[in-house]
């Protein structure tokens, strides 16, 4: 099946506009617009905000940045359902604020909920060893081992350890790469949260376009005076014995605004990364990362000297085992291109949602279609000038990251955490009943193709997709035939910005997720 699905890539400019249609049985239970969203770590989300400094919540951006990759280190690699238009996915968090030592956002955040421990792996059996008296010795170090084990063992060794180099396959073993398919087992603790501790985190994601699939979301925290919007698209092809999945044309990034509070005005553009998928051969899929994210402040209170941070993901060696290294720094640019905006927000003192500014507060959306800057051609931390470099981070986006101050070029203090990826677990969604849902929800839409692939039973959830993208194709037909064109429910169409905004129905739906008991 899976060398099928090579042959029918190759050549294939972009994988994510065929929409394959994939027998039931190698989708993952999950609909593609839960699966596909920023928020795997609200609380570091709710604290960009938290710093009265700069510098402060350019840190806690990062953070947020590399924890909303969390699925792909705890979780395997999946295909979920492909999205219909106008399917749609709402749900919230209610998340225990982070806590800080000595009450510094600079230094690293204290998580309360959903953490994870990894349980340690039980001890290799040791190797069999030889007897004195000639054959394999059930005695000292091992258990009792035929004659004809260490044959055996040998053209396993060489199964194991594949280096096909004109294939440009890596020589990892079988095991390393089950690692990194299936990550090690552990187990999620957390802390008792008392009520009135917790504040809430809302999301709404919307199909907005069915060929090329694009979806539109919009994430909030009124609490902490947060919005994040943009665009989801996704462009993937084949390149060698990898699928390298890549931002699509409509995806600009990540956009998130402070409307109140500490950095009121200020907005962050996120961009984001190259994928590959590898492991595709074995069928032991594992991800690694590459390219640049470039995360620029803008706005705020007054027009002059910014932050930006350059996120550089180091390329993986194709011979030996990945490193998952990331470094960066945060550097300043001038910020001259100040401009007040009406958007959609969520006012901070009623907790409701409005067309407008917030109250209190000047925000700026950047414009991306203005005139290309000199810091835009700093992609890479060489390109960076030392003199405005003000802080630097490296680490590896499956572990740990750390952070020091610079000045001038060189290094000020000690090396402090920045974020420590391997005690989090993936914060779970509060999504209301199936009952409750819309026709076109993701859950309702999809639940029977859920359960019966739950229940194993894969020819009525092939049955049961059929029927849903059928239904689609007829729905499109219709308006073909009456010559009119799909309108979204809860996001304008305009697409061209790198975010839309909400529609009063949009409005109306954030609204409710975040007044649900």
């Amino acid at each position: 099946m899976i060398v099928d699905l090579l042959k029918r890539s190759l050549g294939v400019k972009d994988l994510a506009a065929m929409c394959l249609s994939l027998p039931a049985q190698l989708l993952e239970p999950i609909p593609n617009l839960e699966y596909w969203m920023v928020l795997d770590r609200p609380d570091l989300f709710a604290a960009i905000n938290d710093s009265p400094e700069p510098l402060g919540r350019m840190l806690a951006v990062l953070r947020w940045a590399f924890s909303k990759e969390l699925k792909f280190i705890r979780g395997k690699i999946c295909k979920p359902y492909n999205s219909v238009l106008g399917e749609h996915f709402r749900c919230h968090y209610d998340v225990r604020p982070v806590e800080y030592d000595d009450n510094d956002p600079t230094n690293a955040p204290t998580q309360h909920l959903h953490l994870f421990v990894e349980e340690p792996e039980p001890a290799p059996e040791p190797a069999p060893t030889k007897s004195r008296f000639g054959g394999w010795s059930p005695f000292g170090a091992g258990a009792a081992t035929p004659k004809e084990g260490p044959a055996k063992d040998k053209v396993n060794a060489s199964l194991q350890i594949e280096s096909n180099l004109a294939a440009g396959v890596s020589n990892l073993s079988l095991n390393t790469l089950q690692h990194l398919a299936n990550p090690p087992a552990g187990k999620e603790i957390e802390e008792d949260v008392a009520p009135g501790e917790t504040i809430r985190v809302v999301y709404l994601t919307e199909q907005v376009s069915h060929h090329p699939p694009i979806s539109a979301f919009y994430a909030a925290c009124p609490a902490r005076g947060l919005e994040a919007e943009g665009i989801d698209q996704i462009s993937a092809r084949v390149s060698g014995t990898t699928v390298r999945i890549m931002p699509g044309t409509a995806n600009k990034g990540v956009f998130i605004r402070i409307t109140s509070g500490n950095g009121a005005g200020e907005s962050y553009r996120v961009t984001l990364p190259t994928a590959q998928v590898n492991g595709i051969l074995r069928g032991s899929f594992y991800p690694t990362i590459s390219d640049s994210v470039i995360v620029t402040c803008s706005g705020g209170a007054q027009p002059g000297t910014k932050l930006r941070a350059v996120i550089e993901y180091k390329e993986e060696s194709w011979l030996g085992k990945p490193q998952f290294l990331v470094e960066g720094v945060i550097h300043t640019y001038e910020d001259d291109d100040f401009t007040s905006f009406a958007s959609t927000s969520i006012s901070d003192d009623s907790a409701s949602v409005k067309s407008g500014q917030s109250k209190g507060s000047k925000i700026r959306k950047p414009d991306i279609d203005k005139e290309v800057k000199e810091h835009s051609d700093w992609t890479k931390v060489k390109h960076v000038p030392k003199e405005r470099i003000v802080a630097q981070f490296e680490g590896t986006w499956k572990k740990s990251l750390r952070w020091r101050k610079m000045e001038n070029g060189a290094p000020v203090g000690e090396w402090r955490t920045l974020l420590d990826l391997s005690t989090l677990a993936v914060f779970p969604k509060e999504v209301r009943p199936v009952q409750e849902q819309a026709p076109f929800e993701s859950r309702r839409l999809w639940e029977k193709v859920t359960d019966n692939l739950l229940r194993k039973e894969f020819g009525e959830a092939t049955r049961a997709k059929v029927n849903i993208e059928q239904a689609q194709r007829d729905r499109a037909a219709e308006r073909k035939r009456k010559g009119e064109e799909f309108v979204p429910a809860y996001f304008e169409s305009d697409l061209e910005r790198g975010w839309s905004e909400l529609t009063e129905a949009g409005r109306q739906a954030v609204q409710e997720e975040l007044a649900r008991q």
